[in-house]
């Protein structure tokens, strides 16, 4: 199961750098989490490191 990216989204960016598997861009309206791409960032770290990243909240299990 992926993360995805909610409405609370503002834009900072702040997740983008954190994914080790480059599952995170710019999208139309807000930044989104590719789910294909995504492995919630087992074999990386123990924790997702764009929920860490975050500052409002707005990554949530897909």
């Amino acid at each position: 199961m992926a993360y995805k990216i909610t409405d609370e989204c503002i834009s900072c960016s702040a997740c983008i750098s954190e994914c080790p598997v480059e599952a995170i861009a710019e999208g139309e309206e807000h930044t989104e989490i590719d789910a294909s791409k995504c492995v919630e960032c087992q074999g990386y770290f123990d924790e997702s490191q764009c929920v860490a990243a975050c500052p409002v909240d707005a990554i949530v299990k897909a």
